[in-house]
């Protein structure tokens, strides 16, 4: 996200029930100053004196050692390193564990416009959460053409070319009591590298739904608040094709097909369209059966096995030495 600013942090923290409790005390014309990464900073060599290396750029997070040292500090005079600290644009500095800056902290914030916010959270907690906000408003993003529905708590990422049934398919499974994250336009999100969060591209718009025929509809008015959701993680892909005579499908299901979406592969099924084959009941296995695959089991392996088993069995081989004797 470009030109995200210390008032959006404020703001965010709002939004978010204020999960990170955070107040302006000084620094207030600083407001607008930007905040570019993720990282944060713990300022204890700084503040002694040491500025090599030194993450001007990042979040200033001052815990109950950095706390202490500040104030030792100013009670020996010695404010050479705490001025040479403000002599930085910092985006801001936070006081964790509920402490309160001292005067001099305040009047060094108001006469630098770095803005200094006041936490009760406790320093590692604090940290953990403002991690996290900020990981999400810096990840990488991708929009793409498809539906995304959560089915057996399963993120369901459906693609497919335009007319081919997506949103007749999540509408179907709207109604047997799934719940649909967005319709048409799907963001995706990476957050740490590892985790892809799907989501509407327009919030105001994320749960309305395009129907040929019908027009426009509202699921949270038709279907009530219970058949949406405003973000889930991708967890698996169905791409609906029509049906092609000439190509081999899978029928076993041994195959590993898979999408990549920003770095993160997403296991995926094929499913052939054509009249007489109810998608959404497809879907809704195909969903349960990525959920026994998480849990560990795998329904083409085991199915392999049994045979294997049946195969080593006494009574095939007296059935394979009975028809082979025979003249």
């Amino acid at each position: 996200m470009s030109n995200f600013t210390v008032l959006d942090l404020l703001d965010l923290d709002l939004k978010e029930q204020n999960h990170l409790g955070l107040s302006c005390i000084a620094g207030r014309s600083g407001l607008s100053r930007a905040i570019t990464t993720s990282k944060i900073s713990r300022p204890g060599l700084p503040l002694s004196g040491f500025f090599e290396q030194f993450s001007a750029f990042a979040i200033q997070v001052f815990g109950r050692g950095e706390q202490a040292y500040v104030e030792t500090l100013e009670r020996e005079g010695n404010l050479a390193s705490i001025e040479h600290f403000f002599d930085y644009e910092l985006p801001c500095c936070i006081f964790s564990d509920g402490g309160t800056p001292s005067p001099t902290f305040i009047e060094l914030s108001d006469a630098r416009s770095t803005p200094l916010l006041v936490t009760a959270l406790a320093s590692s907690d604090f940290t953990r959460r403002l991690i996290q906000s900020l990981d999400e408003v810096f990840a990488p993003t991708e929009t793409i053409h498809a539906v995304f529905v959560e089915v057996y708590g399963i993120g369901v990422l459906i693609t497919g070319e335009s007319g081919v049934g997506k949103s007749e398919t999540a509408l179907e499974l709207v109604e047997r009591g799934h719940r649909l994250i967005s319709d048409d336009t799907v963001r995706l999100r990476c957050i740490s590298d590892n985790y892809l969060i799907g989501m509407g591209q327009n919030p105001l718009l994320a749960h309305h739904m395009e129907i040929r025929g019908l027009g426009i509809i509202n699921l949270a008015s038709i279907y009530g608040v219970g058949s949406i959701r405003e973000r889930k993680q991708v967890q698996l892909a169905v791409h609906l094709e029509p049906w092609d005579a000439s190509k081999s499908y899978d029928r076993i299901g041994d195959e590993k097909l898979s999408d990549t979406y920003l770095g993160i592969t997403v296991p995926k099924v094929i499913i052939p369209v054509k009249p007489g084959r109810n998608i959404p009941i497809i879907i809704e296995t195909a969903a349960r059966n990525e959920r026994l695959k998480q849990m560990g089991y795998y329904s083409a392996k085991q199915f392999d096995q049994s045979v294997l088993r049946w195969l080593e069995s006494e009574a095939v081989r007296h059935a394979y030495i009975e028809e082979t004797e025979v003249p």
